[in-house]
């Protein structure tokens, strides 16, 4: 069975594209109880479990994560906390679901969160940034925020980034390879993110899904349409994971790509230093001259 991934909540679970893609799981559960049983099952029938879960998430969430990590004393469950906007987390979870069917190590896979939320443009469109506490907002636009009917465009990841529509020439940096955009619109219709950003982005398609709950707190204002485009083709992202050095996991003894650990959280040690004499003997090394054997 390939990698059970978990998401906080339903609205987090993006429709499959394909019959290949497994779907995802919700942890925590309403009560510790259920969590633990939920949990417990999962790695019985999985083995390993990744749990993604909002940086913005209530702590209540949290704490209940790691009572059931620490009450079942399993090092087979990674839990991520993302930096990310809701929509862009679950499309994140969705491309985990597409790479858990391949041949990758739990280890790998886990770790490769850090490295594929690098390739989501995730943003959303706003009424107001009057209480966006996410990414920098100036004082001006903060002022701007008050003005009817003002619209802003948001840019939260791989690079902050806010601009007021209709007040300037400025555009959103877009991704400079193929991806697919989901909009979900909330109390502000997507039709901006649909007949202007995607064209300009070239996307390769789009897709309509329902807004997360969390959104409106991450985005301090109900007056959004959320959006994020990311790599859909599990061969561009089996290859995009697989070129990156593997190294294990010093602690735990798991595969990992990066600096970190995604179950443990260890940290990947640094290449030893080489002693004094070999470092001597390298120095002195000179190249030979051309023609020379």
């Amino acid at each position: 069975m390939p990698t059970a991934i978990a998401v906080t909540s339903s609205d987090l679970v993006l429709p499959v594209h394909d019959r290949q893609t497994p779907p995802a799981v919700v942890q925590p559960l309403d009560s510790l109880e259920s969590s633990l049983t939920g949990m417990h099952t999962l790695i019985e029938q999985h083995g390993y479990v990744i749990a993604l879960y909002p940086a913005s998430v209530s702590t209540d969430v949290t704490r209940r994560l790691h009572a059931v990590r620490s009450i079942l004393e399993s090092d087979r469950i990674a839990l991520l906390g993302v930096d990310l906007p809701p929509l862009g987390l679950a499309l994140l979870a969705q491309q985990l679901r597409q790479l858990s069917v391949c041949d990758f190590s739990p280890g790998v896979l886990a770790s490769s969160a850090r490295l594929l939320a690098h390739y989501i443009y995730a943003g959303a469109l706003l009424g107001s940034v009057a209480k966006l506490d996410r990414i920098p907002v100036s004082l001006k636009s903060h002022a701007k925020s008050w003005v009817p009917g003002a619209q802003f465009a948001v840019l939260a990841n791989p690079r902050p980034q806010l601009i007021r529509l209709g007040q300037t020439e400025e555009k959103l940096a877009g991704p400079e390879f193929g991806t697919r955009m989901l909009i979900a619109p909330g109390q502000l219709p997507g039709d901006w993110i649909t007949t202007t950003l995607a064209p300009a982005w070239r996307v390769q398609g789009v897709a309509t899904v329902p807004l997360p709950a969390e959104s409106a707190r991450w985005w301090g204002t109900g007056k959004v349409a959320e959006f994020a485009a990311g790599l859909h083709d599990v061969s561009v992202l089996y290859q995009l994971v697989s070129s990156v050095r593997r190294e294990e996991c010093h602690w735990c003894g798991l595969e990992l790509i990066g600096d970190r650990c995604g179950f443990c959280a260890a940290p990947l040690l640094p290449p030893p230093e080489l002693p004094n004499t070999a470092v001597r003997a390298v120095s002195s090394v000179r190249a030979l001259p051309r023609g020379a054997t």
